[in-house]
């Protein structure tokens, strides 16, 4: 029996280009949708940041995945951040759900067919990735993941939307996750 052809995503990590990365939640379940899990995404993304991963420019965590704007650091793969940020979420939400929900554990269950069973909290993959190029299509990606909540009807103006960078940008308070402006004025 011959497997169905799975489509990869190809990256480009190019020192100096920044990235737009989307990846969901395992099977499209809206785990995002809970406070608890957009706290510990935020804390990985800052840790990220305060590490020296990348310079991050905009975010929205939607219920169902995630939208980034960065700029990795000289060196740093695409494939190192999102391992970094994926699994540190991931960890924190399996501990969580075993010791106060084990029965929301089947919701995360990934059974192969050899009949191995893992649980996961994002999808399989590297999900989305495009290079940007210019500071015009930074900015323009940049618009186009902040109006992501009004476009699906979750918001009726995107500075309502908690889990987004767009009120960092209009008012310059870093809240919830600190972004690096300097980096992307420069």
């Amino acid at each position: 029996m011959e497997l169905p052809h799975r489509k990869t995503c190809k990256r480009y990590d190019i020192d100096g280009q920044a990235h737009c990365l989307t990846f969901s939640c395992f099977k499209q379940q809206p785990f995002l949708s809970r406070q608890r899990c957009c706290l510990w995404l935020a804390e990985a993304l800052n840790t990220g940041r305060t590490e020296g991963l990348y310079d991050l420019w905009g975010y929205v965590f939607m219920p169902e995945h995630v939208h980034l704007v960065l700029l990795p650091h000289p060196g740093v793969k695409i494939s190192r951040i999102l391992f970094a940020v994926k699994t540190a979420v991931a960890r924190g939400a399996l501990a969580w759900v075993r010791t106060e929900c084990p029965a929301f554990l089947t919701h995360m269950e990934d059974r192969q067919p050899n009949g191995s069973c893992h649980h996961r909290f994002w999808q399989r993959g590297g999900g989305y990735d495009r290079n940007l190029r210019s500071v015009h299509d930074i900015r323009e990606k940049i618009r186009y993941i902040h109006a992501s909540p009004l476009r699906r009807g979750l918001v009726a103006d995107p500075e309502d939307w908690h889990w987004s960078s767009y009120r960092a940008w209009q008012t310059g308070e870093d809240a919830p996750i600190p972004l690096d402006r300097e980096s992307l004025m420069r």
